[in-house]
């Protein structure tokens, strides 16, 4: 698999922010750094294992060491992983909680939710990232700064109407989309109410939803779509993106022309999806981290999207299983192609 670069547009975010941490030179004062001879506990927590998150969690480190505190000589990562179980991330936050962290990372919304539930009251500072709506989660009070909130963080959310786009400019004659998603996740249904709220816009008539509360129902809930709608469209969500590869398959095998939210859903055997870097949103959550630990509150730190690049990220050979020929103009405009 072949691949391009997807950083172009969001560097400039990354080069705001690192600004921001170069200010006190600006202003003739040192910079300050880690404090001497302490090793700092990171608890890291991941709601399940896949190549977005496994991004995210590489690009905080990255950042993390480039404001001094570098894994193995002053940091320690306890990094932990739900497996998709609730009830384990609430163990893992706890766990953080008890032993009494530096500071918790947690990655997605149910982590976030646990660790932010477990901290109240604590001080521990809570750093999230590819959170979507964080403040309809309850995970921040709001976007803005200052907030009272111990807790601060980057979204991974995307604008749903590009999206549509997209799908309109690839497969111009569908008329009723459907999705796959898990109901329980605040982050999958406010894209999923989002998108029925927009569908008049783009000349979508109706939404057919399937959901699937774990991994195991993601095959079924893709086939109870079969016949039911013209194209599939997977919103950021945690249990589909897990069985993805199986939403794949029903789609390839009745000609169903399948879409998501994120770049890696079309490096993963779907048509095409709108230009993101999680290692970005990690990236910037990492810059956010190393700003508390050097005296920040979280609080006072804006919450902002990270995950947005320009273009589409397209799988041409993906589109040709599925009876899709991807039209020239959109190959010319793709800001990746993937090639297999």
């Amino acid at each position: 698999m072949k691949r391009k670069g997807l950083l172009a547009t969001v560097t400039v975010v990354s080069l705001i922010l690192v600004l921001a941490l170069a200010l006190p030179l600006a202003t003739g004062c040192a910079k300050p750094g880690p404090e001497p001879e302490k090793m700092y506990r990171i608890g890291e927590s991941v709601i399940i294992e896949h190549p977005d998150l496994k991004s995210d969690s590489e690009g905080f480190a990255k950042a993390m060491a480039e404001a001094g505190f570098v894994e193995g000589e002053n940091v320690e990562y306890i990094r932990l992983c739900a497996e998709g179980d609730m009830s384990i991330a609430k163990s893992i936050a706890d766990r953080f909680v008890a032993e009494k962290v530096d500071l918790i990372h947690s990655i997605t919304t149910p982590n976030s939710q646990a660790c932010v539930a477990a901290a109240e009251g604590t001080g521990i500072p809570i750093v999230f990232s590819s959170v979507t709506a964080p403040a309809m989660a309850e995970i921040v009070s709001t976007w803005d700064a200052p907030r009272p909130d111990n807790v601060t963080g980057i979204s991974d959310m995307i604008d749903i109407l590009p999206q549509m786009q997209m799908i309109r400019d690839i497969c111009p004659d569908f008329k009723i989309l459907g999705t796959v998603y898990n109901a329980g996740e605040v982050n999958a249904a406010q894209q999923v109410q989002e998108l029925k709220e927009l569908i008049a816009e783009v000349g979508i008539e109706k939404v057919v939803e399937a959901s699937c509360s774990t991994t195991a129902e993601v095959f079924t809930a893709a086939k109870s779509l079969v016949g039911r709608c013209d194209a599939i469209w997977i919103p950021s969500c945690n249990t589909a993106v897990s069985g993805l590869e199986a939403i794949v398959g029903v789609c390839e095998e009745n000609q169903i022309p399948l879409f998501g939210s994120t770049a890696e859903f079309p490096a993963r055997g779907c048509i095409a999806g709108p230009a993101t870097d999680y290692t970005v949103v990690g990236y910037l959550a990492g810059q956010y981290a190393a700003r508390v630990l050097l005296g920040e509150f979280p609080g006072d730190i804006l919450v902002i999207m990270g995950a947005g690049g320009e273009g589409v990220v397209v799988n041409p050979a993906a589109a040709e299983r599925m009876g899709v020929t991807i039209p020239q103009a959109v190959m010319d405009k793709a800001a990746e192609v993937i090639t297999e």
